[in-house]
This record gives C-alpha cells, sequence and structure tokens, in this order.
C-alpha cells in the first residue's frame, strides 16, 4: 500500500501500481506548500505531521515528492515508522507535430514507469 504524499494525484498508472491518496489531500497539499522561507524547525515540523499522515493511513511505503529541502527530513521521518519512502521514475514520450503554417508543436507525456526507493 502506498499512500500518495505528493502535490498531485495519483496518475491511472500509479493508482494501477498501489498507490492511493490519503484522507485530507489537502492537508498534504498544505503541508508541501511553502509560501515563506521556512526555519529548520518548520521543515522538521512538516515532514513530521506529514509521516504521521502516512502512518494513520496504513501505508508501509509513500510516495513522496516535493521541495527538495523537505525530502531529506520526510525520509527520516517515514523510515523511522517503518514506511518506505519511494520516488516516482517516469519516462518521457515526446512526439512532434508539423503545423500547416510550418510550425512544430512538440508534446511531451511523462509515462509512470516504477518507483525508485530512497536510498539510506
Amino acid at each position: 500500500m502506498i499512500v500518495n504524499l505528493t502535490q498531485h494525484v495519483a496518475t491511472e498508472d500509479q493508482r494501477a501500481a498501489g498507490v492511493f491518496e490519503p484522507s485530507g489531500k489537502e492537508e498534504v497539499q498544505r503541508l508541501l506548500t511553502f509560501e515563506t522561507l521556512p526555519s529548520p524547525e518548520e521543515v522538521r515540523r512538516r515532514a513530521a505531521a506529514l509521516a504521521q499522515i502516512a502512518e494513520e493511513s496504513g501505508a508501509t511505503e509513500a510516495m513522496i515528492g516535493g521541495a527538495p529541502f523537505l525530502m531529506a527530513p520526510l525520509e527520516e521521518m517515514l523510515m523511522g515508522r517503518g514506511i518506505t519512502p519511494l520516488y516516482a521514475f517516469s519516462r518521457r514520450e515526446t512526439t512532434e507535430e508539423m503545423l500547416p503554417d510550418g510550425n512544430v508543436r512538440k508534446t511531451c507525456v511523462f509515462r509512470h514507469a516504477g518507483f525508485v526507493p530512497a536510498v539510506e
């Protein structure tokens, strides 16, 4: 069971791989959003709150992502609760389309390709 601790809703491919949204997704999004420069204490507090949400959801793993300065403390807090932090891995599929006016439209689609566990 992989809880989604990112700001984004899990993709269909991620859901098929076992990712689920926590109840109170809005709180997860709030904890991941920084509008002002945080203190180290604020970063640790938010990491602990996110780890608590993961634990309360019954997850054994957590898909994480967000501000780089939050990820290491979040990894630590999750591991301390026996929850494995995971990072989503995606393949970029790019297509190019020639438009009637001679311009080219380039489209990138990111396809979920698995998870990379945090390295201790």
